[in-house]
């Protein structure tokens, strides 16, 4: 039996997230990859996913592992199961790791990367994968705010209500902003996030960006643990999975 781990990108615009639901007919991203995978390997398939995506949320660098005795080469793997699944997901690179190697719990942290674009005009090109927030931000406050994100915390504030953990203390490597013509980008390395914690920090410096709410008023919303000192949720679009380290 191999232990596989494989690296997925997709756009989950028309999925109601990673995770397969209880109820049928719902259109999930492991669901598709899983009915794929038992159609090629010809056996039923278990996934293990680095994380779970909410609806609407893409991936350029998902990793999932499971287990087959199928003895297809990784180098075809990836190719064969791209002829059977749809254009919106895609298998990138597979290679064949130790027992022990679990895409979750071996993962040391993620990278992930929210886009914003300030452009007037809601480009049709760009709906499923941005968001279109068409106002004058002040960038450099929201670099200052982006700053007091890093850091090992508890992340209570930047979480959502219907999140079922006990522990919500998080490292944060990395909170940066960057513009690019009237593209705004924030990106974020942590050894593990919370539900909806990176929509609500990005929610929460376009407060500071719009100038309704100071850069330095970030390190006492972490301080007061609770979700209704923090900003709106983001919407999902323009979150993407970009890379996960192991």
């Amino acid at each position: 039996m191999r232990n596989i781990k494989l690296t997925l990108a997709y756009d989950g615009s028309g999925y109601s997230g990673w995770q397969i639901q209880p109820q049928p007919g719902i259109k999930t991203v492991q669901g598709t990859l899983e009915q794929a995978l038992e159609q090629l390997l010809g056996h039923k398939v278990k996934t293990n996913a680095s994380g779970r995506t909410d609806a609407g949320v893409h991936a350029k660098g998902q990793v999932v592992n499971f287990t087959t005795d199928n003895p297809i080469p990784d180098s075809k793997l990836p190719i064969a199961l791209n002829s059977i699944m749809p254009e919106d997901v895609v298998a990138i690179d597979c290679i064949w790791v130790e027992d022990d190697f679990h895409a979750r719990y071996s993962a040391k942290k993620k990278r992930y990367r929210y886009t914003i674009m300030t452009d007037k005009i809601a480009w049709p090109f760009y709906r499923n994968t941005v968001y279109h927030f068409p106002r004058q931000l002040n960038v450099d406050e929201m670099k200052v705010a982006a700053e007091h994100i890093e850091g090992r915390y508890d992340f209570s504030s930047f979480c959502s209500s219907q999140a079922s953990v006990t522990d919500f203390v998080r490292e944060v490597y990395l909170c940066q902003i960057s513009k690019e013509e009237n593209f705004i980008y924030l990106d974020i390395e942590a050894n593990g996030f919370l539900y909806n914690m990176v929509r609500i920090i990005v929610g929460t410096i376009l407060e500071v960006g719009s100038g309704r709410l100071k850069a330095d008023k970030i390190s006492e919303i972490i301080e007061a643990k609770n979700r209704r000192a923090a900003g709106p949720t983001a919407p999902a679009n323009g979150l993407c999975l970009e890379k996960v380290y192991y």
